[in-house]
Order: structure tokens, then C-alpha cells, then sequence
């Protein structure tokens, strides 16, 4: 990951840690035109209530980008992190580029659409249960910003390892980049310390 992805990553981080505590200042006034929406009620209205995608917990909007643009790439994160939630291949169709870039590809994963596809059965090849919850997201101008917590039971295998049925739950930061009808490009950061050490490869 380079010096300018990392500045940029940590100033995210600590906006979304802010939102999580609930100290971010309010989304900009502006919107699509007709009655001033109250500031609470108007990201509530972008999501997709669809049954089988997830709902973040905290959603924060930019609204100079406008409703139609807002609610768009509300519910590119939501298909992105149901993918995350239950490893169907149909949701990350929905939500990526077949021209997709990952721009911290760890070493091993293949580049493009296949990388998740990748990472997805190696995480449920040792956590079979693995949920994935979008505590925070943020959606800023054309990137999305998200706060992700995996859970789930290490009952698989790791690594040659078979699991105890211990707990697994960990972090990730995640900002994607929406081209003009789907996800482009990424940046992630998992907490992969703590996972190791679930999964008993670390002490």
C-alpha cells in the first residue's frame, strides 16, 4: 500500500471512528430540489429495505451528490457487503466491474472480480458461518466508506489447520471507488493480527 493510500486511509479511519461516536458535523444541506428533508430521516430514505441485502447500522451521506447518485451508491455498498455477509457470487456481480481493481491486493490473490471471489471461500473455508456487518458507511462525492465487522466460528480448516469451534471477530476499513454505474477500484485494511490469533496461528 503506498504512503498517499495510507494518509488517505487514515484520515477515513478517523472520520468514521468519529461517526461511530457520533461526533461528525451534519451532511451538507444541499439536495435534489423540493422540501428541506429533516437531517436524520433524508440517508434513511437511500437504502434498499430489500429483506436480502444487509442495512448498515449508521449511514452518513454527502448530499451535494444528489439523491438518484446517493441512493445509487448506497445500494452498490449494500449488494458489495451482503456478498461479504454470505459469500453469493450474485451480489458482487451486481456490485463491481468486470474491470474492478483491487489497489492493496494482498500477495497470492488474484487481481479483478476474482480476487473477492478468492478471499470469500478462503475466509468460509475456515469460518463457514462468516457474517459480515456494515456498522458504518459513508458515502462521499463517488467513494464509499465503510466500517466492517466479520463474526463468525472457526469450524473449518486454515492453513492445514482444523478449527475448535472458537469465535472469530475482526475489523476492516474498506473505501471503494464508484465509476459510473458500479464499483471501480478499492483500498482495504483488515485487522488480520487479531484473526490470526482467533484462528490460534498467532499467540
Amino acid at each position: 500500500m503506498s504512503w498517499r493510500t495510507l494518509t488517505r486511509t487514515a484520515a477515513v479511519v478517523a472520520t468514521v471512528s468519529a461517526l461511530a461516536a457520533g461526533t461528525a458535523a451534519a451532511a451538507p444541506a444541499h439536495h435534489d430540489g423540493g422540501a428541506e428533508p429533516p437531517s436524520h430521516s433524508w440517508p434513511q430514505r437511500l437504502l434498499d429495505r430489500s429483506p436480502d441485502l444487509v442495512q448498515p447500522k449508521a449511514l452518513t451521506v454527502d448530499r451535494s451528490i444528489g439523491a438518484r447518485r446517493a441512493a445509487q451508491e448506497v445500494r452498490l455498498a449494500q449488494q458489495l457487503y451482503t456478498f461479504w455477509n454470505t459469500g453469493q457470487q450474485r451480489h458482487l456481480d451486481a456490485a463491481i466491474s468486470p474491470q474492478f481493481r483491487d489497489d492493496t491486493l494482498p500477495p497470492g490473490r488474484p487481481q479483478g472480480p476474482a480476487g473477492p471471489l478468492a478471499a470469500s471461500k478462503a475466509f468460509r473455508t475456515a469460518v463457514p458461518d462468516l457474517t459480515c456487518e456494515l456498522s458504518d458507511l459513508l458515502v462521499t462525492g463517488d467513494r464509499i466508506t465503510a466500517r466492517l465487522v466479520f463474526r463468525g466460528h472457526f469450524t473449518g480448516t486454515f492453513n492445514g489447520t482444523r478449527g475448535t469451534g472458537r469465535g472469530v471477530e475482526f475489523n476492516a476499513i474498506d473505501i471503494q471507488h464508484v465509476g459510473t454505474d458500479r464499483i471501480v477500484e478499492d483500498w482495504h485494511i483488515e485487522d488480520n493480527e487479531t484473526l490470526l490469533t482467533q484462528l490460534g496461528v498467532r499467540s
